[in-house]
């Protein structure tokens, strides 16, 4: 073999050794962004006014799903579900994501009167809403397995109050960050 037809044939094997570790990198790399996106957390993308003032449309935000596989969620957390059954029989796809921040649960006694909240008759103090709600809901249980969900403007949210009960199984995970726009960066509370 000449010099020459040595050079080629290491450019060769060089080639496509780098090829194959390059390839190999990027494939773990998006195998690793899909196991994440699937068990531990994805972007969402805020596209109404059902949580201003807390989250404004078009923000885009973390949802963090590793916590409910441990804990149950709680009160006032805001949460990222798919559309319960009700729903989806109005035409919402399942695929289709909603956010709502946690009013009750399971036992819990939910009731709206003159413009304020009551959970097992307390009054909540939501200094979180846009404006108090101008509407009344009778009192309701909810039931074991579900939360009773709301938007945080009362008034524009298609929610609980609407359409019932959310199924604790829908509930993709919680929102804990803001990320963009980079004036929205921060905590969610």
């Amino acid at each position: 073999m000449t010099k020459e037809n040595s050079d080629k044939l290491g450019v060769k094997v060089g080639f496509w050794a780098s090829f194959k570790e390059n390839f190999s990198i990027v494939a773990i790399g998006l195998i690793l962004a899909v196991l994440i996106r699937i068990f531990i957390a994805e972007p969402r993308f805020i596209p109404s006014e059902s949580m201003f003032p807390t989250l404004s449309i078009g923000d885009r935000l973390v949802v963090e799903k590793v916590s409910y596989y441990f804990t149950p969620p709680q009160d006032h957390d805001i949460v990222v579900f798919t559309p319960p059954p009700q729903l989806q029989v109005l035409g919402y796809d399942r695929d289709q994501a909603f956010i709502k921040r946690i009013i009750a649960h399971e036992g819990e006694v939910v009731a709206v009167k003159e413009g304020i909240v009551y959970v097992n008759d307390q009054p909540q103090q939501e200094n979180y809403i846009l404006e108090p709600p101008n509407y009344n809901l009778n009192s309701i249980v909810v039931p074991q397995g579900y939360v009773f969900v709301m938007g945080d403007n009362r008034n524009n949210s298609n929610d609980s109050h609407i359409w019932g009960f959310l199924p604790q199984e829908n509930i993709i995970g919680k929102a804990i960050f803001t990320f963009w726009p980079p004036q929205h960066l921060g905590k969610i509370s």
